[in-house]
Parts: structure tokens; sequence; C-alpha cells
């Protein structure tokens, strides 16, 4: 493992399986898997020759990845989440007085894809939960503040998007929705309340969002471009 200026974390790993170099890019590091015979020499000269491209894709990556480390805290709506290296030989979650606690083995890379993929399968089962208890009743909340009706509020585990509302007023919410602000969570349940009124992003419906968002439908709108889903 190797600091580089401009790429970050440089995580050496060898497989037999593997044929020709391959590098993963992470939002402030790189994997580069090592066939047998190759050289760390190698793989760096490998990196010189693509580095612009590379750091140009990791600028991509850094805005829809988020990788969880020990010094990197994901905070939600209502819990926050620490990794931490423990004595065990497997992964370990327990949520406890608003901290999601993932300890892991010494010997596993938190920012390993396989080792990522297992925190995220803790948080989102958590999340799912969390989101199954806070958001059916805040959408009645503010359905009964703005006097909307609705059918039914689903939460899903979409990545496309935050929330969607049908004909029939059924209401579906991303579970990802707990990543957000408390206030961006309101404005998407009244985005999609706002639905059961007009299916269009025309004027009527602009009219109706600035009436629940004192005339901030739009200013919300692109706040919440500065947020996008977990990749």
């Amino acid at each position: 493992m190797i600091s580089d200026k401009d790429l970050g974390t440089i995580t050496f790993r060898r497989s037999t399986r593997a044929t020709r170099i391959s590098v993963r890019i992470l939002s402030n590091s790189l994997v580069v898997t090592l066939p047998p015979g190759s050289k760390e020499t190698d793989a760096l000269k490998f990196i010189d020759s693509v580095r612009t491209k590379l750091i140009k894709k990791q600028s991509g990556v850094s805005q829809k990845t988020v990788v969880i480390t020990e010094s990197n805290i994901l905070k939600t709506c209502t819990f926050d989440v620490c990794v931490r290296k423990a004595e065990r030989n497997n992964i370990y979650s327990s949520l406890k007085s608003g901290i999601l606690t993932i300890e892991y083995p010494q010997q596993l890379n938190p920012e390993e894809m396989q080792t990522q993929t297992y925190f995220w399968n803790s948080i989102n089962y958590f999340l799912r939960r969390e989101a199954k208890r806070i958001l059916p009743q805040r959408t009645r909340e503010l359905a009964d503040k703005f006097g909307f009706s609705f059918t039914d509020v689903k939460i899903q585990s979409s990545k496309s998007r935050w929330g969607s509302c049908n004909t029939r007023k059924n209401i579906n919410l991303s579970f990802y929705l707990m990543l957000l602000p408390q206030h961006l969570i309101d404005y998407v349940i009244l985005h999609e309340l706002c639905h059961t009124r007009e299916m269009n992003h025309n004027v009527k419906f602009w009219y109706q969002m600035d009436l629940v968002t004192n005339g901030n439908g739009k200013k919300l709108r692109n706040e919440m471009k500065q947020y996008s889903m977990p990749k």
C-alpha cells in the first residue's frame, strides 16, 4: 500500500486468476490487482501512463461513491455509522443510542469492494428499518397538515428515484431518503404528495410546491442536486 498525491491510497493485491493488471477506482483510492509474475513497479508505470484519465474518472466516482471507513463516518437522519476493526471472524452490526456500530475482522481491508458490500448490507438493513418506522408516519403528518390525501406509502430500495407517486395515489419512497437531512426528506415527501393532485411537473405542480414550502420549491429542488444515491 502506498500513498499518491493525486489518487490517494493505492492498494495492491495479487490474484492467481488475474490475467492482466486491473485498477478499481474508488473516491479517494485505487485498488490494483496484479496477475502472477507482475510487480508493483509494473502497475505504477501503468498508472502513470493513464494518470490523467484516472484522476478524471476518480473525480466522477467521488460524486457518487460513499466509502465507509473508520475515519469516514456516515451520518443518516436517525443514526451515525461507526466501523472498527475487532478480534472476530465475522462482521457484526448493532444499532444502539443512535450509533450503528459495525465491527469487522482485522484481516479485512475496509476499502475493498467486498468489505464495502458487507458494510452497506448492514447499513441498508437499518436504513430500511428506520425508513419504515419514520417515513409513513411523516407522510401522514404532512398530508394532514396541508390537506392532501393518499392511498398508501411503501418503502423501497430504489437507487434511481427518491420517490414516486402513481395515479392511484400510491406513494413509493426509497429508504435512501434516510441519508438526507430532514428538510429534504420533507421536500421529497411533499413533492410526491403534490403529485396526488398534479401528476406532471407543470406550472400547477410548482404552484402547489410553493404553497407547501413557503415559496422554496425550486430552491429545494436545486439543493437536492447536491445529493445522490450511494453507488
